[in-house]
């Protein structure tokens, strides 16, 4: 029996989707029958998961390289996919960086770059779609924030802000954009076997660092990328109908305790 694509002819947006969270999301609404508009600044890893869409999953795809926090770079990706695809459905806003700084080590250049690719690029990608999912009465937006928005993390001041202020954006949104049939959603992804936090934090694969992970996770293991895209991938469909403005920690329980 054929699978049952249940975004068949939706064009979505996703954000840092070249790998990590964003690529497994781009895959999923692909294998779901959406169009995918991938934007990243990695040009060859995008470029393969475009190839993997169009020649493993048999869907529509698209790479178009900018930069979130960059007004210009942010009307281009959107016009872009309004001119190829004709409409945007869904907005992932998946883009966002890491860096671990102390407090008093941390540096206002750090301040800057967290706030204007976590938090602006946001809001930027938003407002650019908004207006013609506003025209189509219908829309779904959704915010990749983290569990360091909901929790404290050491080291993280900046990174927090960031995710913290996403959250409560997303709040605003939901209520604004509401009566346009437009729903607003956030993820909170725990620890994820990405590259990102891979990177930025310490290697998974050194039994050290992953015993001292695990202790503080009740399912006592990490989220793989496409457990977050299942999550993205109900707020996009119309099983979230009713669901606006919410918060889903997606994190193995690390919140819950």
């Amino acid at each position: 029996m054929e699978h049952e694509k249940r975004l068949k002819d939706r064009v979505a947006i996703v954000t840092g989707s070249a790998r990590g969270i964003g690529r497994a999301i781009a895959l999923r609404f692909a294998r779901e029958g959406a169009h995918v508009v991938v934007q990243d600044l990695r040009g060859r890893e995008a470029e393969e998961v475009v190839q993997s869409i169009s020649e493993d999953i048999g869907s529509t795809a698209l790479f178009v390289k900018g930069d979130v926090s960059a007004e210009n770079d942010v009307k281009r990706i959107v016009e872009t996919a309004v001119s190829e695809f004709g409409r945007v459905d869904i907005l992932v806003n998946n883009a966002g960086i890491s860096l671990m700084r102390k407090i008093h080590e941390a540096k206002v250049e750090d301040w800057d770059r967290m706030n204007n690719v976590n938090l602006k690029g946001v809001w930027l990608c938003a407002r650019e779609v908004v207006p013609y999912m506003i025209k189509q009465n219908y829309g779904r937006i959704i915010n990749i924030s983290s569990i360091s928005g909901l929790v404290g993390y050491k080291w993280e001041s900046i990174y927090c802000a960031t995710k913290g202020g996403v959250i409560n954006m997303t709040r605003e949104l939901a209520v604004e954009l509401c009566e346009y049939n437009i729903n607003v959603n956030c993820i909170c992804p725990g620890i994820t076997d990405t590259p990102i936090y891979v990177d930025v934090n310490y290697p998974l694969d050194d039994p050290k660092n992953l015993e001292e992970t695990l202790r503080a996770i009740p399912a006592k293991r990490i989220a793989k990328p496409e457990e977050i895209a299942g999550a993205a991938f109900f707020l996009a469909s119309e099983d979230s109908s009713y669901v606006m403005g919410q918060i889903l920690a997606v994190d193995g329980g690390y919140t819950a305790i």
